[in-house]
């Protein structure tokens, strides 16, 4: 959702590339309706941070919560930035409660992520 948000909210700056190091192979289903929800019409993919070992950045944000085992370290070039979130995607419950997790995390993003970037 980071890559999508970034993209729609302050592209004409930023351009976000998103990757994680274990990825599903799918965008969740859920976060797709999350930002269809707020007009974003996400077609972006899966990706494995191995694709932009060699790319040099200005920022990197990792997202991924303190306490989750798989948050990949990067060794690019860039400034870091953590700012973490729960997954959405491991939430446990009802549609509902598995469909608030990924609006809650996306509004998140939204109020934070943007101004990490213009700081």
């Amino acid at each position: 959702m980071a890559e999508a948000i970034v993209n729609a909210h302050v592209g004409d700056r930023w351009e976000a590339f998103s990757a994680g190091s274990r990825p599903a192979g799918y965008v969740h289903p859920l976060a797709i309706k999350a930002l269809a929800e707020i007009g974003i019409d996400h077609q972006g993919r899966s990706k494995s941070i191995d694709e932009f070992r060699d790319q040099a950045f200005d920022a990197v944000i990792t997202l991924c919560d303190q306490s989750d085992d798989e948050c990949p370290v990067w060794l690019g070039k860039g400034r870091i930035i953590h700012n973490p979130y729960s997954d959405p995607a491991k939430v446990i419950g009802s549609d509902t409660e598995k469909m608030a997790a990924f609006r809650g995390v996306r509004d998140e993003i939204i109020a934070e992520i943007p101004k990490l970037l213009d700081n």
